[in-house]
């Protein structure tokens, strides 16, 4: 089961180096990682996907919050949370076809954020389902290239699942 761990850290050199390491050593896998300051340059926050059963995760949970830097950390899974990605996707549409992936673009809320006389490259943001489906649309229109970033979330305030 996917869990996406929300953990505040202080910025500091060799944290995420730490982190990663703590997955790695314990045989853990990261599916996607994102880190960035906070409303305070002193403190992060990274947010973590990763795969496993209720034990797994646990363990995953404890040791984090024994590494020295580490604030909080957060197992999104049981809250009510916002999460996001982007993708950046460098089409090369046939000339017919030119068109339609700019509908699709504009049907996914996304933008052309560059274009030459023989590409286009789209941006769109949403959850992974939303950025899922859009690559599949534009597989047959012709994908050079994509990149996608990892997931970011936030608890929303006030609402927990139960």
């Amino acid at each position: 089961m996917k869990h996406t761990i929300s953990i505040l850290v202080e910025n500091k050199f060799g944290v995420l180096s730490r982190v990663a390491g703590l997955f790695s050593g314990r045989g853990y896998n990261i599916e996607s990682i994102s880190v960035g300051e906070t409303i305070d340059s002193q403190i992060s926050v990274m947010t973590i996907v990763t795969s496993g059963d209720d034990f797994i995760v646990e363990q995953i949970n404890k040791q984090l919050n024994k590494l020295i830097d580490v604030i909080r950390v957060t197992d999104l899974f049981e809250t009510d949370h916002v999460e996001r990605e982007m993708i950046l996707i460098k089409v090369a549409p046939k000339k017919e076809d030119r068109v339609e992936v700019l509908r699709l673009c504009e049907i996914f809320r996304g933008r052309v954020v560059d274009s030459s006389p023989k590409t286009f490259t789209l941006e769109v943001t949403g959850n992974e389902s939303k950025i899922t489906a859009f690559i599949e649309l534009m597989k047959p229109m012709g994908v050079k290239e994509f990149t996608r970033s990892g997931k970011i979330a936030m608890a929303r305030e006030g609402i927990n699942k139960k």
